[in-house]
């Protein structure tokens, strides 16, 4: 089964905690606080796997979760960071963050891709001793790490695509021009996967050809199998259209050549306009008056055009010479360029990052965030310096002033989870 799309979640390591502990030796009677921080969270990284053909393996397995980053200790001992989470793709994987459609990787390259970032870890109490507040009993939470639910989409790595009706001969083509093995029939559909098949023209000399399973007509909007495959092609250098000339099945071949590059330009303007060479095959079995009408037509398009047989192997060793010239003069195989996060786009990470909703009920104010959560666990609300940072907390990211802006009045009681506190001004 050959899988080429997968949608899974992923999420980077949250930062380790740091720690609240004070300095404990005989002797020493006021050691000072040396609570130590959190570890980073581990980092979700790509990396290609040549080994692997497909993404089948992602239809099993949708969640990926690196480990969080140990919490702080004492004695200034920092957490140990988490491990990094590597997850093997098939070379020519693009990941595309579902949510905005941006790119975040093209791993077409050994160079490894970190998706997701861990969060960094929080800092203890030793950080924030001052000559004023000496023994501070809070510290600060890990950040958290990023997370995603991302597309994987294999865009295969080929140097040329051939493209074409079902049954104009591709399969037959490849097979007798690489060592490639592509099953051979005489119906339509036979090729329901792409098959890759390397040409080598003489030593030094060779390029990666993919067969890509027949289109027909209205496949870019979803008809047949091609819709399913044309990603395949966006990455090809040179596309070779190959067209049976002798329109042994009934149709026109220069029908054929029309709706064919119709649908290559309503799947993408850029695979449009790739550079393309035609193949007329099965000349063996069309007339000279049908090969010069599709060559001429075909010439008057500006394109290069060859006159071949793939089951007799004619003209097929001349069109391989005459599409590694043509890949000399072009540039390399397409790589995406991965898309950085809009100045927009990071204002509104950070902002969501600080969402909260305030509701009453009964005279009770309901503040709802979670991540304040973790500003409540590593806080000591029974000592006092600690609850003034929470305060401060409360006060620089605007829950307090909505509290104002609702009316809350000096004794009202706020609930933040399951902690309870009377409202002063």
């Amino acid at each position: 089964m050959f899988v080429d799309q997968a949608k899974i979640y992923i999420k980077a390591g949250d930062g380790g905690d740091g720690a609240v502990s004070f300095h404990r030796e005989k002797y020493v009677a006021a050691g000072g606080p040396d609570g130590g921080d959190g570890g980073k969270g581990g980092d979700i990284v790509f990396v290609v796997d040549d080994n692997i053909s497909n993404l089948i393996d992602f239809r099993y397995k949708r969640k990926y979760v690196a480990e969080k980053g140990q919490n702080g200790g004492g004695k200034n001992c920092s957490g140990r960071n988490a491990p990094d989470l590597v997850v093997k793709v098939p070379r020519g994987t693009v990941v595309k963050e579902i949510k905005s459609g941006r790119i975040l990787a093209d791993l077409s390259t050994d160079e490894p891709a970190v998706i997701a970032h861990g969060g960094k870890g929080g800092r203890g109490n030793a950080h924030f001793a001052t000559s004023t507040r000496q023994i501070p009993k809070f510290a600060k939470p890990g950040f958290s790490g990023d997370e995603y639910e991302v597309m994987l989409e294999l865009k295969l790595i080929a140097d040329v695509g051939l493209v074409g009706f079902p049954n104009v001969g591709k399969s037959t083509l490849i097979s007798v021009v690489s060592a490639a093995k592509p099953k051979i029939a005489n119906y339509h559909f036979t090729t329901l996967t792409p098959v890759l098949g390397v040409v080598k023209i003489e030593e030094g000399k060779s390029f990666v050809m993919a067969d890509i399973p027949g289109l027909i007509e209205g496949a870019s909007e979803g008809v047949g199998l091609g819709h399913e495959f044309l990603r395949h092609v966006e990455r090809c250098r040179l596309i070779v259209h190959v067209i049976d000339v002798s329109g042994s099945e009934g149709r026109d071949p220069i029908e054929d050549f029309k709706a064919i590059n119709h649908e290559l330009e309503n799947f993408s303007m850029e695979l449009a306009e790739a550079p393309q060479i035609v193949a007329a095959n099965k000349s063996d079995m069309a007339t000279p008056e049908q090969v010069e009408r599709l060559r001429n037509y075909v010439e008057d398009q500006g394109l290069l055009f060859y006159e071949i047989s793939a089951a007799t192997t004619k003209g097929t060793k001349e069109l391989m010479y005459g599409v590694w010239e043509r890949l000399s003069v072009l540039p390399p195989v397409k790589q995406f360029e991965a898309q950085p996060l809009t100045q927009e786009e990071l204002d509104d990470k950070l902002i969501s990052k600080k969402d909260f909703r305030v509701t009453v009920e009964d005279g009770v104010y309901f503040v709802e965030a979670d991540w304040l959560l973790d500003i409540l666990r590593t806080a000591n609300m029974d000592d006092y310096s600690s609850l003034q940072y929470f305060q401060n907390v409360l006060r620089t990211s605007g829950i307090i002033d909505k509290l104002e802006e609702m009316g809350i009045e000096e004794g009202d009681t706020v609930s933040i989870f399951d902690f309870e506190f009377e409202y002063l001004r």
